[in-house]
């Protein structure tokens, strides 16, 4: 089943410590702590992850890209974030695939519950992406204290031989 997960970008600066004391000295730098968390986050679980930013006061068509294989997406001019995730819940419901939001605004989570999305409150996100983090420095431990991760450590005994091989200009 492929999982989808989008987050509501300003309610979650709002609700995690780190972010909400990095908003207060600098909303641009709140915002890019953010994408590089849920980057990493996307990268190890897999998980396709959307990013939605409020632009409702902000002149223009909106827009969307692409930062670190994560999709950050602002509203258009008059449209408000929840807008945009339900329309985007809307487009991402099919079969074989799992959809969660990720806000702790409590009337939005009853809207996309609605449309068949699972509701994921900022802090059951934060402990999501804390307990990731720990599994992908205990992955590099073990894989460190394995021994030396080589690329000759990685090929069978046959391709070793060729290697050696040629090595010697045999």
């Amino acid at each position: 089943m492929k999982e989808f997960l989008i987050v509501d970008g300003y309610n979650i600066i709002g609700a995690w410590p780190e972010l909400k004391q990095l908003r207060d000295r600098s909303l641009e730098e709140a915002r890019d702590r953010l994408i590089t968390i849920l980057a990493e986050y996307q990268s190890f679980s897999g998980v396709k992850v959307y990013l939605v930013f409020d632009a409702y006061q902000v002149p223009g068509l909106g827009k969307t890209y692409v930062q670190s294989r994560l999709s950050v997406l602002y509203t258009k001019e008059k449209e408000t974030a929840d807008e945009l995730i339900e329309r985007l819940v809307t487009e991402l419901t099919g079969r074989r695939r799992q959809i969660y939001v990720a806000t702790s605004d409590m009337t939005e989570q009853h809207v996309i519950f609605g449309k068949g999305a699972l509701r994921l409150p900022a802090s059951e996100l934060f402990v999501k992406i804390k307990q990731s983090r720990t599994e992908v420095r205990k992955r590099i431990r073990e894989e460190s204290e394995s021994g030396r991760n080589t690329f000759d450590s990685k090929l069978n005994e046959e391709v070793r031989e060729i290697f050696e091989k040629w090595r010697r200009g045999k």
